[in-house]
């Protein structure tokens, strides 16, 4: 999980490196992640299936590759990955409004601290094209928090399948704008496409996969805690992007009002839901379904 996380940090700094159009990096990204991933399940006999739970995962995802690109394009990394990070307080928020889950006091409490922080983003970048990436990182929180949702409540087959075509959804919907807008090739892009593809995304699912089976729900939302604290840091290294003290200040905040609640969601968890067959919680980062 620790490795899971270190790679997936990645992204800003070679979504940065590349002058191509967001949504080619990302259709292009996403179709070199799904030829590894198609090995991983080959390799798994995890067959590929077609289902309400696999179309609205891969649905979802499609939604968080191409938002979450977009938005580095338009905000700062630090902006874009800890506006993302704020997943888990979506899951609450679409827990409550689509299955009727209560809210806790300590729920409130973390939604209104997360709340505070990303208005700090605002304060700090009040620039249009600021402004825009960061309500695009936000969204692709929400569509973060919907697949994961999703994927919790469907078997493992619907939720391979689903991350499956998330990456193939937008290989198709990324790939033609390479041939409409500007897409200079040579072994720097080359090498950097290539790079995102394999390590930054494709084996990452597979680690994250494997994780899951051994590492609890705590454990790996613990751990995939250091991918926004890295993400800056890349772009600070390489690119010499430095946020600035408001995203700082909110990040440090967002980031520690979500990985208090989910150190006290795991002692204080929240009513399971009953569906048919199953009793789930929507508890952050718990992957696997409770049949």
């Amino acid at each position: 999980m620790v490795m899971c996380a270190f790679l997936w940090s990645t992204a800003g700094i070679f979504i940065k490196l590349l002058p191509w159009n967001p949504m080619a990096i990302a259709g292009i990204r996403s179709l070199i992640a799904a030829g590894v991933y198609v090995l991983f399940m080959r390799s798994q006999k995890i067959p590929f299936v077609i289902n309400k739970y696999s179309l609205l995962a891969g649905f979802f995802l499609t939604g968080v590759f191409v938002l979450f690109v977009s938005a580095n394009k338009l905000t700062t990394s630090a902006n874009a990955i800890v506006l993302q990070y704020c997943a888990p307080i979506f899951i609450l928020v679409l827990s409550a409004l689509i299955f009727k889950q209560k809210f806790r006091k300590g729920d409130v409490l973390t939604v209104a601290a997360t709340t505070l922080g990303i208005s700090l983003f605002f304060f700090g970048d009040l620039s249009a094209g600021y402004m825009l990436g960061n309500l695009l990182a936000i969204a692709a929180g929400i569509f973060f928090a919907s697949m994961f949702i999703t994927t919790n409540r469907a078997d493992e087959k619907s939720r391979s399948s689903g991350i499956l075509m998330g990456h193939l959804f937008t290989a198709l919907i990324g790939i033609p704008f390479a041939f409409f807008f500007p897409t200079p090739i040579n072994s720097v892009t080359v090498a950097t496409i290539l790079a995102m593809g394999i390590f930054q995304l494709g084996i990452p699912y597979v680690l994250y996969n494997m994780a899951a089976r051994h590492c609890s729900a705590l454990a790996c939302s613990l751990i995939s805690a250091i991918e926004p604290l890295l993400n800056p840091l890349w772009v600070f290294f390489f690119n010499g992007e430095v946020p600035g003290f408001y995203a700082l200040l909110g990040g440090a905040l967002v980031i520690t009002a979500v990985v208090a609640w989910t150190i006290w969601s795991s002692k204080s968890p929240a009513p399971e839901i009953n569906e048919g067959k199953k009793n789930q919680t929507l508890a952050y980062n718990e992957t696997e379904p409770r049949n």
